[in-house]
């Protein structure tokens, strides 16, 4: 436990990171002193560093200085970190990511988490563009780049803060909030759960931390996140596709770009017909959420209509890169089989002649426990290469390598090709592409660097 009213000079460690980032510019708003530093030099830490914080790339014991109140560190950071190291030397009072951002929530009187394993991002970002609609001045802390917000978070005026709550290392467990969203319960980040019982336990016990008089929207059709339902004293609020769900959606059509239209009900009551300028039925779902989560708040339906129509999306989701060779570039964060169905989906209804997918797994536990998953979630897409699995924060102690996928694929009747080098992948895009085509390159690691290499 750290009050964050204790501290001024605030050093993060792996301030590149999308929410570190997002955290570390609030506190500077708020007058706070605040640097960190990042293994590698990427256009988070150059973004993070015209916003005026200074940010060291590499991270050795000579950055750490008396001087430093309070240490703030990713998940991700091991036990060995020169930083970390030095830190404990110097008996500097380290806390991670996840219960850094807990404090900051009891800082605000209504904090509303946007949970699940799945859609975060979207979700909170059409949350959050509704708040601002309906003239609520929400404080917003948001996993990407919002073009809307011009950045990954907001500094507002008022006692509403919206974030993303994230599941990994129980981080929200940490969270004070009044009410939340809770889209899915999947089994993901399995190399910290060890298995989907574990995953269920982290959301259970989330959703009892909401208190009586807040609300809990939850997904009517994911067995897992409506048994939530049973372990919480907030009013519970269901979404679906079917009229079992309090809100449920009806009558989809699709225009040529793929973007759905919908007629929105509420416990049988035809509400009102939205439209979306984002792809995908997954994405009708979330902003049925939004939806649910606004009227609990009394913000109307006219107002999130308003909302909805400015969000085009959130960057690296199914996010539009450019034109080679007549075919659009297209790159995606997608990093479990669920999340590349719903990619998939996602273009399903627009016109194309061929859908290429670029794809490098994430961590090596991760294509370990879903291989067969992976590859049915990509025998749809008509040409796949498969990049060298990220490692992330792990090495590769699975026995696990990309041939492994690419077999997995043979057994569904589909030829995929396995090309380590970027150039390499870039060229034979660019040698092979047709006009007319759709290429997307997905992945939370180095994939999107594909997508800039065929664009230059």
């Amino acid at each position: 436990m750290v009050d964050i009213k204790d501290y001024k000079n605030i050093y993060f460690v792996g301030i590149g990171g999308i929410s570190m980032s997002g955290i570390a510019l609030i506190l500077k708003r708020w007058n706070y002193n605040v640097w960190g530093s990042n293994n590698v030099k990427s256009k988070q830490t150059d973004w993070v560093e015209k916003q005026g914080i200074k940010v060291n790339i590499g991270q050795v014991e000579d950055n750490i200085t008396k001087d430093i109140d309070l240490i703030v560190y990713t998940a991700a950071v091991k036990e060995d970190n020169p930083e970390m190291v030095k830190a404990r030397k110097l008996g500097i009072k380290c806390v991670e990511r996840g219960e850094f951002l807990g404090e900051l929530t009891k800082l605000f009187k209504d904090t509303i988490g946007v949970a699940g394993t799945h859609g975060k991002t979207s979700t909170t970002s059409m949350l959050a563009l509704s708040f601002i609609e309906a003239g609520l001045d929400p404080s917003i802390q948001v996993g990407a780049t919002l073009n809307a917000i011009n950045g990954n978070y907001r500094v507002g005026n008022s006692d509403y803060f919206i974030i993303e709550a994230c599941e990994y290392h129980n981080s929200y467990h940490s969270f004070k909030q009044k009410s939340a969203i809770v889209l899915n319960v999947d089994d993901d980040h399995l190399d910290f759960f060890k298995n989907i019982g574990g995953v269920e336990e982290s959301f259970e016990k989330y959703v009892n931390l909401l208190p009586n008089d807040g609300f809990l929207v939850i997904n009517r059709d994911d067995k897992r996140c409506y048994e939530l339902r049973n372990h919480t004293k907030a009013s519970v609020i269901t979404v679906g596709k079917g009229d079992d769900a309090d809100w449920y959606y009806k009558n989809v059509t699709y225009d040529e770009e793929g973007y759905p239209s919908f007629d929105v009900y509420h416990k049988g009551r035809l509400v009102d017909h939205l439209t979306l300028r984002i792809r995908g039925v997954h994405n009708i779902f979330n902003c049925l959420c939004c939806v649910a989560m606004c009227d609990a708040y009394e913000i109307g339906i006219d107002t999130v209509k308003r909302a909805i129509l400015k969000f085009t999306g959130a960057e690296r989701r199914l996010e539009y890169k450019g034109m080679i060779n007549g075919a659009r570039i297209y790159d995606d964060y997608g990093h479990h089989p669920t999340e590349i169905k719903a990619t998939f989906e996602g273009i399903k209804h627009m016109k194309y002649n061929s859908s290429w997918a670029v794809f490098e797994a994430h961590t090596f536990s991760r294509l370990k426990d879903h291989l067969e998953e992976f590859a049915n979630s990509l025998k749809d897409f008509d040409n796949i290469i498969v990049m060298d699995i990220y490692p992330a924060r792990e090495t590769n102690i699975f026995n696990i390598h990309e041939e492994g996928l690419i077999k997995e694929l043979e057994k569904l009747n589909k030829k995929a090709i396995h090309i380590s080098d970027y150039n390499e992948i870039a060229s034979y895009i660019k040698g092979h592409v047709k006009e007319g085509d759709i290429v997307i390159t997905i992945g939370a690691g180095n994939a999107t660097k594909i997508a800039s290499l065929l664009l230059q």
